[in-house]
C-alpha cells in the first residue's frame, strides 16, 4: 500500500467510525495531515482522490466536507464505466447478463411495494411508448423512465442506481433504434405491457416472469445482432 493509499484508507476509517459523519467538515489540511501522521502533500492527494470518488466535496474558500454518501452519489461513476464497456461486445453481453440476474428480482420486489401513484406513472410512460412506437429517441426516453419507475417502487436506492448504471440510456437508445429499424418494436412494447399488467395485480411471481421474458428477449436480440455483424448498422450510431 502506497502512502497515499494509506491516507485514503485512514480518512475512510474516520468516516466509517463516525468521527467524520456525512455533511461534516474535515479539519484544516495541516491538522488533517498531523492526524494521519503524513505530509500535507499526501493528505492533499488523498482528499483529491476521495473527492473524485464523491466521498468528499472540496468547497473553495470554505473547506472540505464529507458528502451525503448516498448510493446514487457514490455509484455515480459506475454508469460512466459501463458506457466505456459498450464498445466491447463480450463486455456488453456480460452487462446484459447482470441485468437479467437483477431486474426480474427487482420487478418482483416492486410488485409487493408499489403504490397506485407509482403504478399510474408507469402506465403514463407505457402509453407514451405506444404513441412513439416509430420514434427511437422518444421510445428510449420513456423506456428509461418506465424502468426507473418500476425499480423506484422497490424503495431500494442502491438497486436502482446499479440497474440504471448497467442498462443506461445509450445502450437503450441503440437497442430501440435497432428494434425500430427491424420492425421488432411491437413485441418489445407488448413485453412492457405484460410487466405493467403483472405489477397491476401485485403478483410478484408474475411480475418477475414478465420482466425475465423481456430482459431475456432483449439479450437474445442483442446477441444475435452482435454475432451477425449487424452491430454497425443497428447499434453502432451514437446518441
Amino acid at each position: 500500500m502506497s502512502l497515499t493509499d494509506k491516507a485514503i484508507a485512514q480518512i475512510r476509517d474516520m468516516i466509517r467510525s463516525g468521527a467524520l459523519p456525512p455533511g461534516s467538515k474535515l479539519p484544516p489540511e495541516p491538522d488533517l495531515a498531523a492526524q494521519l501522521g503524513l505530509s500535507r502533500n499526501l493528505a492533499r492527494e488523498a482528499v483529491k482522490a476521495l473527492a473524485v470518488a464523491r466521498v468528499l466535496q472540496v468547497r473553495r474558500g470554505d473547506g472540505t466536507y464529507v458528502t451525503s454518501l448516498q448510493p446514487s452519489l457514490l455509484l455515480e461513476g459506475l454508469g460512466g464505466a459501463v458506457e466505456l464497456l459498450q464498445s466491447d461486445s463480450a463486455a456488453l453481453q456480460d452487462l446484459m447478463e447482470v441485468r437479467r440476474l437483477l431486474e426480474p428480482v427487482a420487478t418482483a420486489l416492486a410488485a409487493t411495494r408499489i403504490s397506485d401513484a407509482q403504478l399510474a406513472k408507469i402506465k403514463h410512460h407505457l402509453d407514451a411508448m405506444r404513441e412513439a412506437r416509430d420514434e427511437p429517441e422518444q421510445l428510449t426516453a420513456h423506456d428509461v423512465a418506465f424502468h426507473h419507475a418500476v425499480v423506484s417502487a422497490t424503495g431500494n436506492e442502491t438497486l436502482l442506481t446499479l440497474l440504471e448504471s448497467i442498462s443506461g440510456r445509450t445502450l437503450r437508445a441503440r437497442i430501440w433504434r435497432g428494434l425500430v429499424d427491424t420492425q421488432a418494436s411491437d413485441r418489445t412494447l407488448a413485453e412492457h405491457e405484460a410487466i405493467f399488467n403483472a405489477l397491476s395485480t401485485r403478483d410478484a411471481s408474475l411480475s418477475q416472469a414478465a420482466a425475465l421474458l423481456h430482459v431475456s428477449n432483449t439479450e437474445q436480440w442483442l446477441t444475435e445482432h452482435l454475432r451477425s455483424g449487424e452491430t454497425h448498422d443497428h447499434l453502432g450510431s451514437k446518441n
